[in-house]
Formats: C-alpha cells, sequence, structure tokens
C-alpha cells in the first residue's frame, strides 16, 4: 500500500505521515528533507539559489546529509522552497522518491508533490492542511521550545510567501490531487488528526478493494 500526504509547512502533515507509518508497518520518507539537503548542500558551497545549475549539482549530497540538525531550520526550509522550483532539481530527486514508494509493500510518503508527481497511482491520498496563522503558532512554538526566538507576524509572512512560491512554481506546484481527501488540521489535536486520517485511507483502500 503507498500512502501520500501532500501539504504546505507545518500542516502536520509530516507527524500524520509518520503516525500512518507506525500504523500500518510501512516505511516512510519524508521528502521534504530531500530538498532541504540540496539547499543545505547549496549554501555550504556558496552556491546561487537562483541558478538551476548550482542547484541541480547540489543534488549529489550523501544520505549522511539527512540527519544533519540544521536541515530543521527555518532558514534551510526557506531556501529549500527556492532551489525545489527548479525542475532539473525535482527530476534529479523524483527518482529516488519513485523507488521509495515502490518498493516491497509499499510506503507512506509527505511533501508537496507526491499524489500529482511522485506517486499519482498512490493507494490513499490525503492533502494536509492548516490556516497560515495556526501553522506559524506551531513554528513559534517550536522554536521557543528549542530556546530559540519567534516573531509570529514574521512567521506568518514567511508562510505566505512559501506557500505562494510553492503553489506559483512552474514545476510540481503544490496542490491538492483531484483524488486526495482533504484535512484541515487548524482546529484538531494531533491524536484527532492522525485517527482521521487513519480512518481517511482505510476508506479510501476499502473502495478500492
Amino acid at each position: 500500500m503507498i500512502v501520500a500526504v501532500d501539504g504546505p509547512a507545518a500542516s502536520g502533515k509530516g507527524t500524520i505521515a509518520r503516525a500512518l507509518a507506525a500504523h500500518y508497518g510501512l516505511p516512510h520518507l519524508d521528502t521534504g528533507l530531500l530538498y532541504r539537503a540540496v539547499a543545505l548542500t547549496l549554501k555550504r558551497a556558496g552556491g546561487d539559489p537562483e541558478s538551476e545549475a548550482d542547484a541541480v549539482a547540489a543534488t549529489g549530497f550523501p544520505a549522511s546529509l539527512l540527519t544533519d540538525p540544521e536541515l530543521r531550520t527555518e532558514a534551510t526550509g526557506s531556501l529549500a522552497s527556492r532551489v525545489s522550483a527548479h525542475g532539473g532539481v525535482r527530476a534529479a530527486l523524483k527518482a529516488r522518491q519513485q523507488a521509495f514508494a515502490a518498493q516491497p509493500g509499499g510506503a507512506v510518503l509527505d511533501g508537496r508533490d507526491i499524489g500529482t508527481v511522485i506517486v499519482p497511482d498512490a493507494d490513499a491520498k490525503l492533502y494536509v492542511t492548516a490556516s497560515p496563522q495556526v501553522r506559524a503558532d506551531r513554528r513559534v512554538r517550536e522554536m521557543e521550545q528549542q530556546g530559540l526566538a519567534a516573531d509570529r507576524e514574521g512567521m506568518i509572512a514567511e508562510i505566505v510567501a512559501r506557500d505562494a512560491r510553492d503553489m506559483g512554481r512552474d514545476n510540481a506546484p503544490l496542490m491538492q490531487a483531484a483524488d486526495a481527501d482533504l484535512l484541515d488540521t487548524s482546529d484538531l489535536t494531533i491524536a484527532e488528526a492522525v485517527q482521521k486520517a487513519i480512518a481517511l485511507v482505510d476508506a479510501r483502500v476499502e473502495r478500492h478493494r
């Protein structure tokens, strides 16, 4: 069984995808980490994020980079949104994601174009979202828990700008697949969101039988 989980930053898609993987006993891939790894590699090499050639050259990062704590920073996430707009970068990482999805038994993948581009024939697809204000509050709490200063209004502006980049890019824009179930987590606890996600996946798989 292949489950595709898409959605914007801080929507809860990663948490939900990990919970689904644990529930169904499937491997999980946070595909956003791949783009963050490209961004971090580019940054450390002094490359230009607006240059597709520089960005594509950064796709050859070692697998060990995927555990680097710097991948989780807001700065890396913002840069990842910029490099992911390049078609060459998306093409370079597409095969890696599809190979993960194609392993025996299936997998759960979360990202921004999983259900539309990477595995359009996934058995179940979720589009997880939440309001920019709620997503900003989540990011602020995460940063404060890490002892970092956070500006809520600035975070809202960054989230809105990132959404605009992700949804407006020419290559694999962030969008809800026509056959994806919508899950708005704005007013849900983590437990409620996970239970609703499981119910949606179960219902989708049952309809496919």
